[in-house]
């Protein structure tokens, strides 16, 4: 490997950052990271830290899952790739396809369709979601609904549904027929509603008066964070998933369930559908599927979509769409492996366990700092902070105070996540009580740093 020095002057000068400004990059040296070891990182000048990152939140076992690491150099010994288009499959994706049969019967789905990861897996959705209805001779049925501040990727359909403008102003125009309606966020909404059931029930009158307005039988599906996650932290009120289920089944408008995040774990429940007692009509998933270790996803299918396809004799429900790593043998090996320990480990029991500490946490630091405005959290290991300069006009921190705050608590011991004025938290599923203790106390001396 080439020295330290050389690769903190070359970072920036041959590559592009996802998701940051090039010149930004340039001029503010990234962390670089070169080893990991459970649920630490190391970097460059051998700093340790506890990652609350989680990678980016997909390395629920940590980084030293032995059984992932030994089925992807098994399998490359045996069968390096092939693929699963039309004609040929391998024997790892079937099995693959078998265990999450079984691992999300409680979700009511029963097929598998495999992508290269979350972006793959929202595309495919919402491509499945209109020719579901082209098959059954609804061909009017092509907008897509979603939830303001929600997270679905960043190909041209997932940017196009997702609620934050930070992934769309520059890529405009996107996709024709996409609408949102407001998220069940307490902290900032249009209705400035603090009660959180209130505030799902107006949301969903809101989903309701926009299916009325596009006209029920133009709309293909609703796409949904159960608990939204890039967007902040953003847990809805119990009743709010369940609303969304019932108004769609009410009106034909099929129910996507983005778990590219919250699936395996992450909420506490196996899955954020299931955290919320509702079945999808398909789900969105990745990440955590190979835990981080390889590129995978998979979009999961309920049954009345499957017999609709598989029993259609039109022709029509001939699938024109997937990847050249769709069903990859290498990633399915990693992922028969990784749903083995994900359940032999239980890892909801520690996520819900680990996440209400860190989550209490916080909250001991929302009296202690004024920078903080609102704590979100308590469903698992997904927390966030929301930071202001105001209490009371909810004036967002500026940049550079939050960058502090960051630079600090990496110093102190942990990796923590800047996303806007949120520091977002999604450590790893395996996280011990004192591991949680260091991400704390470092957050601590951060906000310590900038008071």
């Amino acid at each position: 490997m080439k020295d330290s020095n050389f690769l903190k002057e070359h970072n920036a000068k041959s590559l592009w950052h996802p998701m940051a400004h090039p010149g930004d990059s340039l001029a503010n040296r990234p962390a670089i990271i070169t080893s990991a070891q459970g649920v630490k990182i190391t970097d460059v000048d051998g700093h340790e830290v506890v990652d609350a990152v989680g990678g980016l939140w997909n390395v629920n076992l940590g980084f030293s899952c032995q059984p992932v690491k030994d089925a992807i150099a098994a399998q490359l010994d045996v069968l390096p790739y092939y693929s699963t288009f039309r004609g040929t499959t391998n024997d790892q994706v079937i099995q693959l396809a078998e265990e999450l049969r079984k691992f999300f019967a409680p979700d009511g789905l029963t097929r598998a369709f495999f992508t290269s990861g979350g972006s793959d897996s929202v595309e495919t959705a919402l491509r499945l979601a209109r020719q579901y209805h082209k098959i059954r001779g609804e061909e009017g049925r092509t907008k897509f609904l979603s939830l303001k501040k929600g997270y679905h990727g960043t190909h041209m359909g997932g940017a196009s549904v997702n609620g934050n403008a930070n992934f769309r102003t520059q890529y405009e125009p996107l996709l024709p027929g996409c609408h949102h309606i407001p998220a069940p966020y307490t902290y900032r909404n249009p209705f400035n509603e603090t009660d959180p059931e209130r505030l799902a029930q107006l949301c969903l009158q809101a989903l309701e008066d926009e299916i009325a307005f596009q006209g029920a039988g133009t709309i293909a599906a609703f796409i949904m964070e159960p608990v939204l996650g890039a967007g902040g932290v953003i847990p809805p009120h119990k009743s709010f998933m369940p609303g969304v289920r019932e108004i769609c089944s009410k009106h034909g408008i099929l129910l996507i369930a983005d778990e590219v995040i919250t699936a395996f774990g992450r909420t506490g429940s196996w899955s954020g559908s299931r955290h919320w007692g509702v079945q999808p009509d398909m789900m969105a998933t990745a990440k955590a599927i190979t835990n981080g270790y390889f590129p995978f996803g998979a979009v999961m299918i309920a049954d009345h979509m499957t017999e609709t396809f598989e029993k259609d004799t039109t022709g029509k429900a001939a699938i024109g769409h997937g990847y050249t790593y769709s069903g990859h043998p290498v990633g399915a090996a990693a992922a028969l492996a990784c749903l083995a320990e994900t359940q032999r480990l239980n890892v909801p029991e520690n996520a819900a366990a680990r996440g209400a500490q860190i989550h209490r946490g916080l909250l001991a630091l929302q009296e202690k700092y004024e920078l903080i405005g609102d704590v979100r959290g308590g469903h698992g290991l997904m927390c966030a902070l929301e930071l202001v300069s105001d209490r009371a006009t909810k004036a967002a921190v500026d940049k550079k105070t939050i960058g502090k705050l960051q630079k600090v608590a990496y110093e102190a011991g942990a990796m923590v996540r800047v996303s806007g004025p949120n520091i977002i938290l999604s450590p790893p599923l395996v996280l011990s009580d004192g591991e949680a203790a260091t991400i704390l106390s470092a957050l601590d001396a951060g906000f310590a740093a900038v008071s």
